[in-house]
């Protein structure tokens, strides 16, 4: 991939000889795109992050990021990277603007105050500048984080679970504040375990678990291919078996015949096409039917599935 500004190959982390955090990880990352890790706890996003931000040494595999190997040029790279860690830890006695000022100051960079009062303006924090962080809710430290993460303008930034504990109406005051960092031309690496974010955001996901990548595609392209259409018929009354008339269609008799279930699509509109299929031959047939409750296929269905699928191929090696 020629436009990526990360590329990491055959990355791997093993803890005491033991624990494989990451298991031969080859990922790339798209100059300018909103990238979602998802992955239960454990899975190991956070050692990947890690190991790009240096703060964990890989056992294995080599890490690019624009266009240079990061053990060679380490120093110049990592002034280009951002980082929102997943905990709170920050200097709570000092004043939001002071404490975002001196991380900006960290990486060498002379001062900017009209670049600090942009990002803290962008961030609902200018009206905070003066507060010591301490006295800020939860939600607001966190608002922090990414400031002191933007103070130093990064090409490239990673959000460890930016929103969590954060209240539902920050939480997508936060993801408009994270859309505006992608137009301002930033690199967006984001792991979370709300998939609403990731089905809100992102422009590719990732699936991560037990340390191994099972599946990284365009989320459009993901839904359209994995996703399924669900479709419950209410049958007036029961049935004892398939009629013949839709004997074809992914259907199946559940709570005593009584319920015709449909099952199938791609995530394309085919599911719902079929469905009423369905519904004019059971008309045709003389079936009636009370009621119909359809619905597609989520993101969060597709990474459970794949996670379960996951699981059972790492039970059956």
């Amino acid at each position: 991939m020629d436009d990526a500004i990360l590329r990491l190959r055959g990355l791997t982390k093993i803890y005491d000889g033991r624990f494989t955090a990451l298991d031969n990880v080859d990922l790339d990352i798209r100059k300018g795109e909103i990238f979602a890790l998802l992955g239960p706890n454990g899975a190991g996003k956070t050692t990947l992050i890690g190991a790009v931000c240096g703060l964990v040494n890989p056992t294995a595999g080599s890490i690019e990021v624009f266009g240079q190997d990061l053990q060679s040029t380490w120093r110049s790279a990592r002034s280009r990277i951002g980082l929102v860690p997943q905990e709170l830890s920050t200097d709570m006695f000092e004043p939001v603007m002071r404490s975002v000022t001196y991380s900006r100051g960290l990486f060498g960079l002379p001062p900017d105050r009209a670049h600090i009062e942009e990002v803290l303006r962008a961030l609902s924090l200018w009206d905070k500048r003066d507060e010591q962080i301490r006295a800020l809710s939860g939600g607001m430290k966190r608002r922090v984080l990414i400031a002191k993460a933007m103070a130093h303008e990064p090409d490239l930034l990673f959000l460890d679970e930016p929103t969590a504990g954060v209240d539902v109406e920050l939480r997508k005051d936060m993801w408009k504040q994270i859309g505006a960092m992608r137009e301002r031309g930033t690199t967006v690496i984001l792991t979370t375990h709300y998939i609403e974010e990731a089905e809100q955001m992102a422009d590719r996901v990732g699936i991560i678990s037990g340390g191994r990548i099972l599946m990284v595609d365009d989320k459009d392209a993901m839904m359209k291919r994995l996703g399924r259409t669900e479709a419950l018929i209410e049958l007036a009354r029961p049935l004892a078996a398939i009629p013949p008339e839709i004997a074809c269609y992914p259907v199946q008799l559940e709570d005593g015949g009584t319920t015709l279930c449909y099952r199938g699509g791609d995530g394309s509109g085919k599911g719902r096409s079929e469905v009423a299929d369905v519904t004019k031959a059971l008309t045709a047939a003389g079936i009636d039917y009370v009621g119909i409750d359809v619905r597609e296929s989520s993101l969060e269905d597709i990474f459970v599935d794949l996670l379960e699928r996951g699981e059972a191929e790492g039970a059956a090696a």
